[in-house]
């Protein structure tokens, strides 16, 4: 449906407009529920509990314990190296190299994308950890301890973030199912030694994942990452090259 057959419904008929216009963006509307919505939703929950109770939910610490139960010499110094693959500072390389990727082939869009959504997620979860104040775990002395405030974790947000910027740059590609494979796996082991090294609560590393999942793809739908445009001259699909006159185009097409 064209957005010219939309206007002009929306001039007989409010009811008609908005039906088009659900009709036409469901898929958009559909993931801003799923992928926005609800994950703030989960967020907003545990943070309310947390500033309410103002300590753990009742499966936290028997969680911990089940899985601090498992300790052994092995295990403890896995945990210890594979969390600092959760951390911000092994993200960073691999944004900075997939940027320079994106600045050599001028793909502007995706590139604020990247930028946009890396950058907000460290500022997002220095802003939710001084605002919330969470004290860490002391149910044992950790092998890797930490000193500032647990909620949300930020190995939980940083790890999130990264598989989801990947994840969105990929999904028209083939080994997109590759990407959640990994990712995921990916995912469940940062998680894993976070709670093995009693640093955070299974609460914490929820709330991060969903914030961070919300974050990146809250900011695919306002830039559009994998946007592409067509040519008047051929009708043939381009990659996108630049940001601004790429979106006067489309403007101009769809007048």
């Amino acid at each position: 449906m064209n957005k010219g057959k939309i206007f002009e419904d929306r001039r007989k008929s409010p009811i008609i407009f908005l039906k088009n216009l659900l009709v036409s963006h469901w898929r958009s509307l559909l993931l801003m529920l799923m992928g926005v919505y609800l994950p703030l939703q989960v967020v907003e929950i545990l943070a309310v509990k947390i500033w309410q109770n103002e300590g753990s939910f009742p499966w936290d610490v028997p969680i911990l314990m089940a899985i601090h139960s498992t300790a052994n010499p092995r295990l403890d110094m896995i945990a210890v190296v594979l969390t600092k693959w959760g951390s911000f500072w092994t993200a960073l390389p691999v944004l900075s190299a997939i940027a320079l990727i994106l600045l050599r082939k001028r793909r502007w869009r995706t590139l604020a994308y990247l930028l946009t959504t890396a950058v907000g997620n460290l500022i997002i979860n220095r802003t939710a950890k001084e605002f919330m104040h969470r004290v860490r775990p002391q149910l044992w002395v950790s092998k890797a301890p930490e000193f500032d405030y647990a909620f949300p974790s930020g190995h939980a947000m940083t790890s999130m973030t990264l598989v989801a910027i990947l994840l969105i740059l990929t999904w028209h590609r083939p080994w997109r199912w590759l990407v959640l494979t990994v990712g995921s796996l990916y995912l469940l082991s940062i998680a894993w030694t976070r709670l093995y090294l009693g640093v955070h609560f299974p609460s914490d590393i929820l709330a991060g994942w969903m914030v961070a999942l919300a974050w990146a793809i809250g900011v695919s739908l306002i830039i559009k990452p994998n946007l592409h445009k067509v040519t008047a001259v051929n009708s043939s699909i381009q990659t996108e090259t630049t940001l601004l006159p790429e979106e006067k185009q489309n403007s101009g097409v769809s007048q």
